[in-house]
């Protein structure tokens, strides 16, 4: 067994001592997942210590029987429990009328599924709920769980190879921070890629649905993706 498991199975026993080395050795993994909410209105030592408390939380609950790389499990755990403090007691705070229109579009995509067999575009949302495209598209961004960056459109595109990852670890620090990235586009821009890679639409199907020319979508899913790396820029 490598050093590395047995620290952490100590820690996992209740050993103090162990959990605070486990702590120490990992903190640029806990910094890494840390750096992506500077600017939220938390200092980045308040971070660091929610990123602290989610690490020990993955500890707790690692299997080590699975053969997963524990790196691998403690991201998520790690930037859930700042993404957590954030949404309750910061900035990223859903409002009671966002969660009333994101339970009244799962209510209609569901209904929308069984009438028509497939998956309803955002017009056949709209006209089905009374809102507006950019609130449904508002109330999607901040129902829905972060998307996979393997997920493709219906032309093969993925988000990963537009915006690229290394190890492991960082490949779901990018799928966390996505959806982050993708609230802060321009409305247009966050309205195409939505749709482009979140519903998996053509850019024809696109353009039908927001009103707008093939060519415009093209531009604004060029400007978005744009805008997107240099999100991810180092």
């Amino acid at each position: 067994m490598s050093a590395q498991l047995e620290l952490l199975r100590a820690a996992q026993a209740g050993d103090r001592e162990a959990c605070e080395r486990a702590v120490t050795e990992n903190s640029g993994l806990i910094w890494s997942i840390v750096r992506r909410y500077y600017g939220r209105g938390v200092e980045s030592d308040d971070l660091y210590q929610l990123g602290c408390l989610g690490f020990l939380k993955a500890v707790q609950g690692f299997d080590f029987s699975y053969g997963t790389c524990f790196s691998t499990y403690a991201v998520p755990k790690i930037a859930g429990e700042i993404r957590r403090f954030l949404r309750d007691d910061g900035m990223l705070k859903v409002g009671r009328g966002l969660r009333e229109q994101a339970q009244l579009l799962y209510t209609s995509r569901e209904r929308l599924r069984q009438r028509l067999g497939r998956e309803p575009v955002l017009s056949e949302l709209a006209e089905d709920t009374g809102l507006t495209p950019e609130e449904i598209a508002q109330a999607d961004l901040a129902a829905d769980a972060p998307e996979s960056l393997q997920q493709e459109t219906a032309d093969g595109l993925t988000l990963e190879g537009m915006l690229g990852t290394e190890a492991p670890e960082e490949a779901m620090v990018e799928r966390i921070a996505l959806r982050e990235a993708i609230d802060q586009l321009p409305e247009k821009e966050r309205m195409t890629i939505l749709l482009r890679y979140f519903k998996s639409l053509t850019q024809e199907q696109t353009a039908r649905v927001l009103g707008v020319s093939q060519v415009q979508i093209s531009r604004l899913e060029r400007r978005g993706l744009q805008h997107l790396r240099e999100s991810f820029a180092p």
